[in-house]
């Protein structure tokens, strides 16, 4: 009998990780779903979506105290897997505002993904978004100049004009430029506002995000 049922838990252990294998971020996803069940987040509360940069800022309400936030930075996720899971990250909620930054890992995780491909993915993603919420600003985070994947630099420049020339021919829709900021006087990626792997940020990279971030919050709420 306990021959059979070291059996059964093997084979149930086996299916869970199969099931995490082929839904990478199921795990993150499902804790978003039981947050919500204990405590729905309020309406029209500022929704950010994407990848790691927001999920490990965890501070983020601090940095917007005037705004209810709703965090749904997951994993190192790409464009396609918000896509993927909107009707889990997005849908549910009323929110006031989306802001929106993926696409790094798009181009760092397949060396067929360029700017081009970003773009692409990015505007089916905002065309979904659309289909739902027709007026809400949607606000996309310029990728981030990561001193680990300077070598894919131009690729990011790539999909982030792209991406800012589409949105600024698009009704409240907005570009908000951190690349710029993140760099040194020689024109190279500051470091200093990394942690050690280099790709993700300390505290004075999101101190950076913040200011620049609730500036253009304050100009975009002024039109």
């Amino acid at each position: 009998m306990k021959k059979y049922r070291s059996i059964f838990i093997f084979l149930f252990a086996l299916l869970i990780s199969f099931q995490v294998y082929a839904q990478p971020f199921i795990e993150e996803i499902s804790n978003f779903k039981v947050r919500d069940a204990i405590a729905f987040p309020k309406e029209k509360a500022t929704l950010f979506v994407g990848s790691s940069s927001f999920r490990l800022w965890k501070d983020i309400e601090s940095y917007f105290p005037d705004r209810v936030i709703i965090n749904r930075g997951f994993g190192g996720s790409t464009i396609n897997d918000v896509i993927k899971y909107e009707n889990e990250i997005i849908f549910p909620y009323n929110p006031s505002c989306i802001v929106i930054y993926c696409g790094e890992n798009d181009i760092a995780n397949d060396q067929n993904v360029d700017g081009k491909v970003v773009f692409e993915r990015f505007k089916k993603l905002y065309s979904d978004i659309r289909s739902k919420f027709a007026e809400i600003p949607i606000i996309y985070i310029s990728m981030k100049p990561s001193p680990s994947r300077w070598h894919l630099q131009e690729q990011y420049q790539e999909g982030n004009y792209l991406i800012s020339k589409f949105l600024s021919e698009n009704k409240n829709s907005h570009y908000i430029d951190v690349w710029s900021s993140m760099l040194k006087d020689d024109g190279m990626p500051n470091e200093k506002l990394f942690v050690e792997d280099l790709l993700h940020m300390n505290k004075a990279g999101y101190d950076i995000w913040g200011e620049i971030i609730n500036n253009n919050f304050a100009m975009i709420e002024k039109e």
